[in-house]
């Protein structure tokens, strides 16, 4: 896409305070939309709305636990009621872990299914009704995960499982509007969802890396870390901008047309 392809357009990205998230919102605003980024951390939204701005795109930012259903759809009614519009909602926050399920605590899984299923599908109601009532019809896109088509993926491969059953219900849902729903199922990549991996994963990431990770449970691994782990194996970890490429040929695609899913996998598989 160039960099007015989405024009005109008005987006929103849960989850873009880093990783994923963050690539995406900062693609839709290079890309010519207007942007607002949904996150739990300040200063890299600031620094994404910055580069989106210097692009020649408008960036906004909001600093919001999606958890609270009815912060998350007022402010889902706020930016379309302004836009007039609302053309793209992107539900990728998320929280992961590759814990047995055996293994997972009652607080870890409640966390997980509270965030992955239940604010996803606030988001969700809040961008369809935002969409119905602004008459602009629109594409939701949510960010699953391969780990939702493995049985060993635990309690949160049944949570992204979950984020594909609502996906595919909502698309035949919505077959009489011009508001389309593609789930985004990503597989291994670089970013700070492993931080609440196991240790020996976390430790296993900096092996990738050639160093040693020295962070507490569930604190952001550096980036460096994450870049250099990516770097050595090409091949085997995908990167955020790859999914956010993914996006961007979902949204080139008119309302005549469905793409229900779309899995992005690495060249190889690795595991850790």
């Amino acid at each position: 896409m160039n960099g007015s392809t989405l024009r005109g357009w008005t987006a929103i990205v849960t989850g873009a305070s880093s990783g994923i998230g963050r690539s995406i919102a900062e693609a839709l605003g290079t890309a010519g939309a207007a942007v607002h980024l949904i996150g739990r951390t300040p200063e890299p939204m600031a620094a994404s709305a910055a580069r989106i701005t210097a692009a020649g795109g408008t960036a906004s930012t909001t600093v919001l636990d999606i958890r609270d259903a009815d912060a998350l759809t007022a402010l889902v009614d706020q930016v379309a009621d302004r836009a007039g519009r609302l053309d793209v909602m992107v539900n990728n926050a998320g929280i992961a872990s590759n814990r047995p399920i055996l293994d997972e605590t009652p607080a870890a899984a409640r966390e997980m299914l509270e965030l992955n299923v239940l604010a996803l599908l606030t988001g969700c109601q809040a961008a369809i009704a935002a969409m119905r009532r602004t008459g602009s019809g629109g594409r939701i896109i949510n960010i699953s995960s391969t780990s939702a088509q493995r049985p060993d993926g635990g309690v949160y491969g049944a949570s992204k499982a979950a984020v594909s059953y609502l996906g595919e219900g909502l698309r035949q849902e919505l077959e009489a509007d011009d508001i389309r729903i593609t789930t985004v199922l990503p597989g291994a990549i670089a970013t700070n969802v492993v931080r609440n991996f196991t240790a020996d994963t976390v430790t296993a990431l900096g092996g990738l890396a050639g160093t040693n990770v020295n962070v507490a449970p569930g604190e952001r691994i550096p980036q460096d870390i994450l870049d250099a782990a990516q770097a050595a194996y090409e091949n085997h970890l995908a990167r955020p901008e790859d999914i956010a490429d993914a996006v961007l040929h979902v949204l080139a695609a008119p309302l005549r047309l469905n793409i229900p899913e779309l899995v992005i996998r690495p060249a190889q598989t690795i595991r850790v």
